[in-house]
């Protein structure tokens, strides 16, 4: 069969098309697209079927598992297909450690070394145990997430834009050195006793709670990341769509608790309208994919993100 690749301007990618045998996969073509190209490795590539003129439907996205045949329509022995540029490409895991190693790294500084010198703040500091906690549950935090990363974690993507390394990077290592500074300050006042071990120990629990959360969203997946939406269930998924990100919330109220800074309610704020977001988002696709019609199972009624508020 012929496969003719187009860019969305119209253009031929590669002139005069691609010949494949009945049994080629998306994956093949994704290849040969390579070789012709240079430029264009198979992560890099997004390739779709042509809208109908008039259409405002959104494109069929071709799966690299999927036999080519798949998609020509008919017994047709030609198939095009539109090509598109997804830019540099990084892996998720890659993406997830730097923005994961920053705050491990930053935070730490702002506790051992004179940092506040270079504010003009001089003399000897004296450190609360709710610093010396606070410091030790943030280092806990973000190396429990590296770890997930690298052995808890199955994405449905295997890459992600290189430009997402620099944003989300940005994002975590600024908001780390915002919160340290203040945490750490020498002119930081602790929580009470009671509070600070009502916190840290509302958060810790809050940590294991998400970490079961992504064991059990990990068997959702097969290796490849492959297998498509199903619905979560067990534990906290039972009642809530998104626990994984319910308890990551919830985890920043115990650290915010036990050490009370503006700083860390700005970080807590923010993270919690961004994973509100992607909840909301996923919520509206599980309700549509598990509709009760068709055979197709119905997707129980349970909170987003927030109970008792969302």
């Amino acid at each position: 069969m012929k496969v003719v690749v187009n860019s969305r301007s119209g253009r031929e990618l590669i002139k005069g098309g691609l010949d494949f045998s009945d049994t080629a996969t998306v994956a093949d073509l994704q290849e040969q697209i390579h070789k012709r190209t240079k430029k264009y490795y198979p992560s890099r590539q997004r390739l779709t079927l042509p809208i109908p003129p008039g259409s405002t439907q959104r494109p069929t996205v071709l799966h690299y598992k999927k036999s080519l045949k798949e998609y020509t329509d008919g017994n047709k022995n030609e198939l095009t297909v539109i090509f598109k540029d997804l830019g540099p490409q990084v892996s998720y895991r890659t993406l997830f450690f730097w923005e994961y190693l920053g705050p491990l790294i930053i935070y730490p500084l702002f506790y051992y070394l004179p940092v506040y010198k270079f504010f003009g703040y001089e003399g000897n500091r004296v450190m609360h145990p709710a610093q010396t906690y606070a410091m030790y549950y943030w280092c806990f935090h973000y190396f429990k997430r590296i770890l997930e990363t690298f052995f808890v974690h199955r994405f449905s993507h295997a890459t992600s834009p290189l430009s997402n390394v620099f944003r989300n990077c940005a994002y975590y290592w600024s908001f780390g050195a915002f919160i340290a500074y203040f945490v750490n300050h020498p002119l930081y006042t602790p929580v009470s006793d009671l509070q600070m071990k009502i916190g840290f120990g509302f958060g810790l629990i809050c940590q294991v709670a998400n970490f079961y959360c992504h064991i059990l969203l990990r068997k959702l997946r097969s290796p490849d990341g492959s297998g498509g939406y199903q619905i979560p269930r067990g534990f906290l998924f039972n009642i809530v769509t998104c626990a994984n990100y319910t308890t990551e919330i919830y985890q920043w109220l115990g650290y915010n608790i036990a050490t009370q800074t503006v700083a860390g309610y700005v970080f807590m704020v923010v993270a919690a309208g961004i994973m509100t977001n992607w909840a909301l988002g996923k919520h509206r696709r599980l309700k549509k994919l598990f509709d009760g019609k068709e055979g197709r199972p119905k997707y129980p009624r349970r909170w987003v993100i927030l109970p008792p508020f969302l």
